[in-house]
């Protein structure tokens, strides 16, 4: 069983989308952990709501940057931790962290990379940037982390049309529907090799 903390700063909805996908088809794979720098978050509430343990580990709570990523590692550790899951957390991830999980963290971001990432590309931003462009395709990407923002090796996309009378909402909803989609078939993908290599 592939033990998966997901990493959420906002509502959670590919966090719901990725646990009602684990939940319904029984994938060799678990939400066991939730880590939120918003106390505030959706993602935290629906963690609650359905018994995953959620935690609120944010820079501010602590007096240096190496305590913060202490206490993410020892949450990690603690809880078995096999694949690390961004949903839409709008923090970096500490180099340190991404050396010790080096492949096994990945990221669903809302275009397709390499184009329209880096650093302040999230959000409406990122459909903004696509609109403002003019492109006709944009989509969703899921891709492994490294240590530069939108960065690693992709490991999923899937395209949609940009439509004429698009404005960032309406090209955010559905580019969140492909993310809904994708994160998913990412993780079980991940899940499946990590059972294969198991059991070889």
């Amino acid at each position: 069983m592939l033990n998966i903390a997901v990493f959420a700063s906002g509502r959670g909805s590919n966090f719901r989308a990725l646990f009602d996908s684990l939940q319904r088809e029984s994938a060799e794979a678990r939400i066991v952990l939730l880590i939120s720098n918003n106390s505030n978050a959706g993602a935290m509430e629906f963690a609650r709501s359905v018994g995953i343990c959620s935690l609120h580990l944010s820079q501010k709570i602590f007096s240096s940057a190496a305590e913060f990523t202490a206490a993410v590692s020892n949450a990690l550790r603690e809880n078995n931790i096999d694949l690390i899951v961004l949903a839409g957390y709008m923090k970096m991830i500490d180099p340190e962290i991404v050396a010790a999980y080096r492949g096994r963290i990945i990221n669903i971001h809302p275009a397709l990379l390499p184009e329209f990432g880096g650093p302040g590309m999230y959000g409406y931003r990122v459909h903004e940037a696509v609109l403002r462009e003019r492109k006709k395709i944009s989509g969703a990407t899921v891709h492994y982390v490294d240590e530069e923002f939108d960065h690693g090796n992709i490991i999923l996309q899937e395209r949609i049309p940009v439509l004429e009378n698009d404005t960032p909402e309406l090209l955010a909803e559905r580019v969140l529907e492909v993310e809904h989609r994708i994160l998913p078939m990412a993780v079980k993908q991940i899940a499946d090799a990590h059972l294969h290599h198991n059991q070889g």
